[in-house]
C-alpha cells in the first residue's frame, strides 16, 4: 500500500514511527496550519477539523501525492487538554487527570493531490489514571517530556506510561495514530486513487 509520494504533515515522532511500523516509507513537511477553532464543537468535530487543515496546509506545498495530516486531544469534564502551554499547565493537566478516567481523540485526514479527494476519520478510547503523587508530576513534568504531548503525557516508551491504569480502545490512538483505522482507512483510499503508479 504505498503511495509513490506520500507526504506526513507532522513531525510528530509517534507519528512517524507508527507510520513506519506500518512498512511505509514518506517525506515529513510539517503544517503551520491555524489550528484555532473558534466555535465550540464535539472533540470528534474538533480533531477531525484540524486533521483536515493541517492536510489541505501541506498538499498546497506539493504537486502531486498523498498527505496525511492528524491531531489528538485529551477530553476530561468537557474541557479539552492539548499540549500545555508550559511547565505549570503540565502540572496542572496531570492533576487534573489523577484518579480519572479521561478520553483521547485522535482525527487523521488523508488528501490527495491535485484532485483534493479527502478522506477523514476519528477514533476514539477511554484512559484511566491511577492516583498521582505531586512529587512525580513535577519529576516528570521536569524531564520536559509532557511539554508536546496533548494532555501532558505519553504512554508509550516513555515515564508517563506508569500514570496509566487501563485503556479501553485502541491504545496506538493513544500514541497518536490508531493503526488498525488508519491501515483499512488507508487501504481503501489507495485502491480508489487517480495515479496510475502506484506500487
Amino acid at each position: 500500500m504505498q503511495p509513490s509520494n506520500f507526504v506526513l504533515a507532522s513531525i510528530s515522532p509517534r507519528r512517524r514511527d507508527l507510520l513506519r511500523q506500518l512498512g511505509l516509507r514518506f517525506d515529513i513537511i510539517p503544517s503551520h496550519a491555524d489550528e484555532t477553532l473558534t466555535i465550540p464543537m464535539k472533540p470528534e468535530e474538533h480533531v477531525m477539523i484540524l486533521a483536515e487543515r493541517k492536510a489541505r496546509d501541506v498538499g498546497f506545498k506539493i504537486s502531486s501525492g498523498i498527505v496525511l495530516g492528524a491531531d489528538t486531544i485529551v477530553v476530561m469534564d468537557d474541557e479539552i487538554l492539548s499540549k500545555p502551554h508550559s511547565p505549570d499547565d503540565a502540572v496542572r493537566m496531570l492533576h487534573h487527570l489523577s484518579g480519572k478516567k479521561h478520553e483521547v481523540f485522535t482525527g487523521f485526514s488523508v488528501v490527495e493531490v491535485p484532485s483534493w479527494r479527502v478522506v477523514t476519520e476519528c477514533e476514539r478510547t477511554e484512559v484511566w489514571f491511577r492516583k498521582l503523587n505531586h512529587d512525580e508530576i513535577l519529576r516528570y513534568v521536569e524531564s520536559g517530556s509532557p511539554l508536546d504531548k496533548a494532555g501532558a503525557y505519553g504512554i508509550q516508551d516513555d515515564f508517563g506510561a506508569v500514570f496509566v491504569e487501563k485503556v479501553y480502545g485502541d491504545f496506538y490512538n493513544v500514541v497518536g495514530l490508531p493503526l488498525s483505522h488508519f491501515y483499512c482507512t488507508f487501504t481503501d483510499f489507495l485502491k480508489k486513487s487517480s495515479h496510475p503508479d502506484e506500487e
